[in-house]
């Protein structure tokens, strides 16, 4: 008789005790633009009326990786496996524990002033949420232009002729400008979230559950844009999913969470065709593929 298949928490539970699973190695030569090294963002649990510390959440449990420059990293686990908080720690959102990320090479947990603001332009991010991260009472025009005029990157007259540049750049009608968030589906919202990102020219970004709230054609879409703007700008990105048939899409290489700490790791060819975890397994098996 035929094996039964493992369900995601059987999958899980079989996770082997091991030795900390070798990060993936970048080529000697090249310092890589973000590494991050035994991580820990853990939350106190509070306890009795004077609220003391009985023990931990550990959200992100020693966690190391390292990318470079143009790769694109994909992050895969179920919900509350820790991804989102650890994109939140790298962009300095939440408060490790301890451990540490560099960015180009410098301590991004020790940065201030015009260092930290150089990382705010250098890493940016787009949220699974288009419709909570535009500010309703803004223009496309305002939402586009704000960053570039408060990092000096352009003068006010020229406000008008970015945006247009910046629309066309996500598919976009220059005209749309004029235009408030409510009048815009979900995935027209995330192409200007997406223009919004690449408007300072960053060097990294963080898509953080970026298409798992469109529609299957539009998520499509919307992957095939950032791999475009990717080759066009020379960027990064840590692609934050649940879904790890996005991933292969775009990935270079992926590691998998669970529980806060990476279980498999390596190419995304050889972890998709050939998991070694009966949880990436289960992963696999258990999400449809966008075609």
């Amino acid at each position: 008789m035929s094996e039964q298949p493992l369900s995601l928490e059987e999958a899980a539970a079989r996770i082997k005790v091991k030795a900390p699973i070798a990060p993936i190695v970048q080529p000697q030569a090249e310092t890589p633009i973000l590494e991050v090294n035994d991580l820990n963002t853990w939350f106190p649990i509070k306890k009795g009326i004077f609220a003391r510390t009985a023990g931990y959440v550990k959200a992100v449990n020693g966690v190391t990786f390292s990318m470079k420059a143009g790769e694109t990293l994909g992050v895969v686990g179920e919900s509350g496996c820790g991804k989102s908080t650890l994109s939140r720690t790298i962009l300095r959102l939440e408060k490790a524990h301890s451990g540490s990320v560099r960015f180009m090479g410098k301590d991004v947990f020790a940065m201030k002033g015009p260092e930290l603001q150089q990382y705010r332009r250098d890493m940016q991010v787009v949220f699974q949420d288009p419709h909570a991260t535009l500010n309703p009472r803004h223009s496309i025009l305002d939402i586009l232009t704000e960053g570039l005029l408060v990092h000096g990157m352009i003068k006010p007259n020229e406000a008008q002729d970015k945006a247009a540049e910046l629309l066309m750049d996500v598919g976009l009608q220059p005209d749309a400008m004029h235009r408030y968030p409510h009048a815009f589906s979900g995935g027209q919202r995330q192409r200007i979230c997406i223009a919004r990102a690449i408007a300072l020219k960053p060097k990294m970004i963080i898509c953080d559950e970026a298409v798992s709230a469109l529609d299957l054609s539009i998520r499509a879409q919307v992957l095939n844009l950032l791999m475009e703007l990717k080759d066009k700008y020379s960027l990064a990105y840590l692609f934050i999913t649940h879904d790890i048939g996005v991933v292969e899409h775009i990935a270079d290489n992926i590691i998998v969470m669970y529980k806060g700490e990476i279980v498999e790791r390596g190419p995304a060819t050889d972890v998709l065709l050939n998991p070694q975890e009966a949880y990436t397994q289960r992963l696999i098996s258990a999400v449809p593929r966008i075609g």
